[in-house]
């Protein structure tokens, strides 16, 4: 579990949170709603009466499962693994709104293609009501799921100082509590072949790479962040997908300030050369500027390439962070 020392107290991330409460109660009430009268979960049981669950009591309940994780194993020899448990509590809420997500899009395809072959018997008129009531249903299911699970990963940032990343998906949602972390492959994907609008972010792309190791000093960039975005208040960000060191500084400060990040993973399928073609991947979507920080030879190839291709570039190196804080021990 992170140790709040220079660069944030406990206390005053939870503040921020209590701060961020309004935003919270709007993504709750504007996803727990019902579309209609009947829901219908399956496309072999009948459309049933049954509501949504509370607003507020779902809020209230998530806030509740997440904090207590750390407020019962703090000060105690099993607080190291309070935040293992707790983004495992996450992910939950992240792989259930995808399997909401999958039965949608099922129920989805399904409607299209009744809709083009129109049949204007009562059988086709009961099926296709019933298929559009699946499709609402699952849809209001996703939405609240995906509510849910943005709140959840908002506390876990708030306790722990890092930003919830999903090991599989793309965190996006329509009511966008937090900074939306998107895989490379599907913002590709958007782009090539337009769909929805939030896996494809618009806004001026802006890289960062470092390496994983001895990165501690987060002002350092997070201030060269914060100056970035005050010239380019659009920004988004695109990482190489390190979970450690200067990407994973880079997702908190995203996190904390509602900006969208782009995850690039290397395709294995390349070998060795996995990086170097990833590398290239990125420039191509001509990057507005750059933070590259010393790390291996994937770092040195992407300055490289920026340099070529005129991008503004902040260097940084390990000598140039200030000394590490010393951690309290108890």
């Amino acid at each position: 579990m992170t140790k709040f020392n220079n660069f944030a107290d406990l206390a005053n991330m939870r503040a921020e949170l209590a701060d961020s409460r309004t935003d919270v109660v709007d993504a709750y009430d504007g996803s727990f709603i019902e579309h209609s009268e009947f829901a219908k979960l399956t496309v072999v049981d009948a459309p049933i009466t049954a509501d949504m669950p509370d607003a507020d009591m779902a809020r209230r309940a998530v806030e509740m499962a997440i904090g207590t994780i750390f407020d019962v194993l703090k000060d105690t020899r099993m607080e190291e693994f309070a935040q293992q448990l707790a983004w495992g509590m996450v992910n939950s809420f992240h792989m259930t709104a995808r399997l909401a997500e999958g039965r949608e899009d099922d129920a989805a395809k399904k409607l299209a293609e009744m809709a083009r072959q129109w049949d204007p018997s009562e059988i086709y008129a009961v099926e296709l009501e019933e298929t559009q009531q699946l499709c609402q249903t699952l849809q209001g299911c996703r939405e609240s799921l995906e509510a849910m699970r943005d709140h959840a990963a908002e506390v876990y940032r708030v306790e722990t100082g890092r930003p919830f990343t999903a090991t599989r998906g793309s965190q996006v949602s329509r009511s966008g509590v937090t900074a939306s972390q998107i895989q490379a492959r599907d913002y590709l994907a958007a782009r090539a072949q337009e769909r929805r609008a939030q896996f494809n972010p618009e806004g001026p792309l802006v890289l960062v790479s470092g390496g994983q190791d001895n990165w501690h000093d987060h002002a350092m960039v997070w201030s060269i962040l914060d100056d970035i975005k005050a010239r380019i208040p659009h920004m988004v960000i695109a990482t190489t997908a390190m979970r450690k060191g200067v990407d994973a500084m880079a997702n908190s400060w995203a996190a904390a300030n509602g900006v969208k990040t782009i995850a690039f993973i290397p395709d294995r399928r390349h070998g060795k050369s996995a990086g170097f073609k990833r590398n290239d991947r990125m420039i191509d979507l001509q990057p507005v500027e750059a933070l590259i920080c010393e790390g291996t030879g994937i770092q040195s190839h992407l300055a490289q390439r920026l340099r070529q291709n005129g991008v503004p570039l902040h260097i940084r190196r390990l000598t140039d962070q200030q000394a590490a804080p010393m951690r309290n021990r108890r």
